[in-house]
């Protein structure tokens, strides 16, 4: 996850399971470069808001990441320590760790039982 203060982003996720893509980009005088479709679609850059971070790694190679903005209401939901939260509950669930209920009544009941 990514995340930055004041100005918190998430990244575009979807990576992993599609096949890569291998483009190229023509950069004119100014620095501006037309993104490809596929790309664009791939970063979620056609929703409001998107942006790019480029990182450069320990080997001098350029990442290039799609990132969403974060109202900053929502920015604790991105926390890692939230996430880490999530995860848990996630994984109560998948293991059958929880009940559902159908009122406020019978949540009380849950609780006192």
């Amino acid at each position: 996850m990514m995340q930055k203060y004041g100005n918190t982003v998430i990244p575009a996720k979807g990576w992993s399971s599609m096949d890569p893509i291998h483009e190229f980009v023509a950069v004119q005088k100014r620095g501006v470069a037309t993104i490809p479709l596929s790309v664009r679609r791939r970063l979620r850059l056609d929703e409001p808001g998107a942006q790019l971070e480029i990182l450069e790694t320990d080997d001098g190679r350029f990442e290039i990441r799609g990132v969403l903005p974060v109202d900053a209401d929502q920015a604790w939901f991105w926390t890692e320590r939230w996430q880490e939260m999530e995860r848990e509950a996630d994984a109560d669930f998948a293991a059958g760790r929880s009940v559902q209920v159908d009122s406020v009544e019978a949540l009380l009941a849950e609780l006192d039982s």
